[in-house]
């Protein structure tokens, strides 16, 4: 197994990462798609019900309160791009609302909301559309240059489960390197990764800590929170604070 992977990381690297859609979710997630060559956002398997696909958690009165999108028809016998939005204009409206009572005295309000507005004021049918909207448009303003794709579009593997699909995808994207969230860890084997001359990693946050308000500190929230109080450069300097395991 050493030898295998010594192997691998003495070729040149093609870094893969590949997630399912979530809409501005918390710093983990753009500092995986910031490490690798390619994201795929996964959006052509089962939708997770109480997951974090359309739903996250902001600052209000210094605490953690979760906003969560109306969907119709949520169901895991669903691919997440067949989830559509319940009347996205009027949850939108109501959101941007909580977003200037929680946050309009915060340094970067004004950038950080022209983003989300953005986002939310586009069309988007379906909860994938709306996820990868607010990945994409997030990646930009933050200068982010990873290619990223919808897995819909191109791989044509369904058929396929589980570490085998990863690794069939790996495979069409001529990859030898692929990182998983560290919640990956349980279920991915490097073993079978290295049999097939792909390193598998596993990416781990490191606790950041930035000013909210006059508050005790609240980690972990979406992206949201740091656009809200961070600069672009800030948010960076966060986003290269994880480990590979």
């Amino acid at each position: 197994m050493m030898e295998e992977i010594l192997k691998i990381e003495n070729e040149p690297k093609r870094v893969l990462g590949i997630m399912q859609p979530y809409v501005f979710p918390y710093i983990g997630y753009f500092q995986l798609i910031k490490r690798v060559d390619k994201f795929v956002i996964y959006d052509d398997v089962a939708f997770i019900n109480k997951g974090w696909i359309n739903r996250n958690n902001i600052l209000m009165n210094g605490k953690a309160s979760m906003f969560t999108i109306p969907l119709i028809g949520a169901s895991q016998n669903k691919l997440i791009r067949e989830i559509e939005i319940d009347n996205l204009a009027a949850w939108s409206k109501k959101f941007f609302k909580t977003l200037e009572q929680s946050y309009k005295k915060a340094p970067f309000y004004k950038e950080a909301f022209g983003l989300i507005e953005q986002v939310f004021n586009s069309p988007a049918e379906n909860i994938s559309a709306l996820a990868v909207n607010s990945l994409k448009e997030t990646c930009k303003y933050l200068k982010i240059e990873t290619e990223i794709i919808e897995s819909s579009v191109i791989y044509q593997n369904q058929e396929l489960k589980a570490q085998n699909r990863i690794l069939d995808i790996c495979k069409q994207e001529n990859a030898n390197h692929y990182i998983n969230p560290i919640g990956g860890m349980a279920i991915y084997d490097k073993q079978l990764f290295a049999d097939n001359k792909i390193l598998l990693n596993f990416i781990k946050s490191n606790a950041i800590q930035y000013t909210q308000f006059k508050n005790e500190f609240v980690p972990w929230l979406s992206i949201i929170d740091l656009l809200m109080f961070c600069s672009v450069e800030e948010i960076n300097e966060h986003l290269n604070k994880f480990e590979l395991v």
